[in-house]
């Protein structure tokens, strides 16, 4: 991989029950100053919050392309720090706390 390749999820690709495991993972071996994109099929809102819950201060969330039927964004690391939880499974909000539609 170049210096100019990011690496990229395409989020409907990945099972629904570990689409946000598997972001969190990606984030969390992230260098400080890496970044990669996420690629969805909606605005992936509720992901934004579960990041700013349990990795507050350490991420930045820039849009590069806002729907209607794609949404692009880059999901930087700006520090390094601890996860305040686990990410457990996405899509059954009685066990994860995520009201998603599966982002």
């Amino acid at each position: 991989m170049n210096a100019t390749t990011i690496d990229r999820i395409v989020v409907p690709t990945v099972p629904r029950e570990q689409r946000h495991a598997t972001i969190f993972a990606r984030f969390d071996a992230l260098a400080v100053g890496g970044a990669f994109e996420i690629l969805n099929d909606h605005d992936p809102m509720p992901l934004y919050f579960q990041f700013d819950q349990l990795r507050a201060g350490q991420f930045t969330w820039d849009y590069l392309q806002r729907g209607p039927e794609e949404f692009l964004v880059r999901i930087g690391r700006t520090r390094a720090g601890a996860a305040a939880g686990a990410v457990e499974n996405c899509g059954d909000d009685s066990t994860s706390g995520c009201a998603c539609s599966g982002t």
